[in-house]
């Protein structure tokens, strides 16, 4: 069988008429905006919103897309002039995209001199990133940088070849300090909050560490806006890659495969200029915490207590846990009960209509998102989707059932086995320890859930030694040794206090 040509610039014009494709001439584009971390969420996502923008015709904000550690996006899309394939599902089919955003990848650790002198250049104006909440090298539990973290040290010792994102900000941003070049705007598109402050505490700590005049520009010279971004992206499947090429007839080595719903809300705040994002549906705001907490507690949170209760009871995928018996009710519970109190809603937000798009967002049929990808990294998205939800419930002396039960779930998950017997593929990076813990404690929720509360990275020693908290997380985790995950999710679903 002949292979398929790849997509490419030359193919464009080849492709079949309904395929929606680059509305601009991407040779007068020029790259404004640096990515670092250019997985799939940014490439359904960010990249997105800046297609529309160029074919709106503003031609100064192309991306060069880095990845920080593997040469794998680069591998894939670099034969393709770094276009791919956006494919939208729901029910009612598939739509088609081509987008043309990306003109540049690189990879740091082959080319870290090249991504340096892409941030250091007057050209670029934004800095963007989606390194996921590891790829900050920083402490969940207390915000700060961790100087201890083996990429950080590294980059002390060799600040002009560095490895973590906050090395490459903080170098390139030196550079052009040195230079008398404006710093770049860093925009922060991961699920932590108050995502822009945090980095912001993290580059101007490290720094600091290198010199106190650059840790005090850093802190008080750069713009560090927040966002919060949301869109349900699943990794891509050979399959997705066979559904795309039959469309397309040509090959699409890494398409992307979304939701039709998308949101990214922005803090406005950008000396050097930026997009006209508003015009493609962003929200330009003065304050992106509520929108931020919202999401976080009520998609983020949820969506992890159903990746750990959805995989311990035997269902691959969200739209499969989400319409298991009790699933459903027990979000709405969640959402409703324990996590809507702790909200200040934004203006003009219709919170229950806001809600109930979220759990038919969960059950999308056409999304295959798999419960052990978002099981992934829990020790670090526990904080920000889970715990600060409880530490305020308990501030406000409210019960906490069925948080405690998404934090019981996940101890359970990192034990390492199943509710069958089988090993279970826990991917953090406190992997180790954790199963170690386990391993010590044994299938005792007794044991195991002090054990676990006393991992510092993620439990703060206030949370950790509050009875009502201890003591919620216990009886959860009994109920889950001692029923499962189906039987015990309905019964937090309809008598959580019982």
């Amino acid at each position: 069988m002949t292979a398929r040509p790849r997509l490419s610039d030359a193919a464009l014009n080849r492709l079949p008429a309904d395929i929606a494709r680059p509305g601009y001439d991407r040779a007068e584009s020029r790259i404004g905006i640096v990515h670092l971390g250019i997985g799939a969420f940014h490439r359904a996502h960010q990249a997105v919103f800046v297609d529309d923008r160029l074919a709106a015709g503003e031609r100064d904000w192309a991306i060069l897309g880095a990845s920080l550690r593997a040469g794998d996006t680069r591998d894939a899309l670099g034969p393709q002039d770094g276009l791919y394939t956006l494919s939208e599902r729901d029910g009612a089919g598939e739509r088609l995209r081509v987008i043309g955003s990306v003109s540049r990848l690189l990879v740091a650790p082959e080319a870290p001199d090249a991504l340096l002198a892409a941030m250091a250049s007057p050209q670029v104006r934004i800095v963007s990133l989606t390194v996921t909440e590891k790829g900050y090298c920083h402490d969940p539990a207390t915000g700060d940088l961790r100087a201890d973290h083996p990429d950080i040290v590294r980059d002390l010792a060799s600040p002009g070849r560095p490895r973590s994102a906050p090395g490459f900000l903080v170098e390139a941003l030196a550079r052009r300090r040195a230079a008398g070049i404006a710093p770049f705007t860093v925009l922060c598109c991961d699920n932590l909050p108050a995502n822009g402050r945090l980095v912001r505490r993290v580059a101007s700590q490290l720094a600091g560490l290198r010199d106190g005049g650059l840790g005090r520009f850093v802190a008080n010279e750069v713009a560090f806006p927040c966002t919060m971004v949301d869109r349900i992206v699943p990794a891509t499947t050979p399959a997705d890659r066979d559904a795309v090429a039959a469309r397309l007839g040509v090959a699409d080595a890494w398409p992307v495969v979304t939701e039709p719903f998308r949101q990214w809300v922005i803090e406005d705040g950008f000396p050097g200029g930026r997009p006209r994002f508003e015009e493609s549906g962003a929200e330009l705001v003065a304050d992106a915490e509520p929108f931020e907490k919202m999401k976080l507690r009520l998609l983020n949170g949820a969506h992890s207590a159903l990746a750990y209760l959805g995989y311990l009871g035997g269902y691959r995928t969200v739209a499969e846990a989400i319409r298991a018996p009790g699933f459903e009710p027990f979000i709405r519970g969640l959402m409703d009960d324990e996590v809507t109190p702790t909200l200040r809603v934004p203006a003009r937000t219709d919170l229950s209509a806001y809600k109930a798009a979220l759990r038919q967002r969960f059950a999308n049929p056409a999304l295959h998102h798999r419960t052990c990808q978002i099981a992934m990294d829990g020790s670090q998205k526990l904080p920000q989707r889970l715990l600060e939800t409880i530490r305020e419930r308990l501030a406000s002396g409210a019960p906490i059932p069925r948080l405690a039960l998404a934090v019981a779930a996940w101890m359970r998950f990192v034990t390492g086995i199943d509710e069958q017997g089988q090993a279970i593929d826990v991917r953090d990076p406190l992997a180790a320890r954790l199963r170690a813990l386990a391993d010590a404690a044994g299938p005792s929720a007794e044991a195991l859930v002090p054990a676990l509360l006393g991992v510092r990275e993620i439990f703060d020693p206030d949370l950790a030694a509050d009875p009502r908290f201890v003591d919620a997380v216990r009886t959860a985790l009994s109920t889950l040794y001692r029923h499962g995950a189906g039987r015990t999710v309905a019964r937090y679903a309809f008598r959580p206090e019982a």
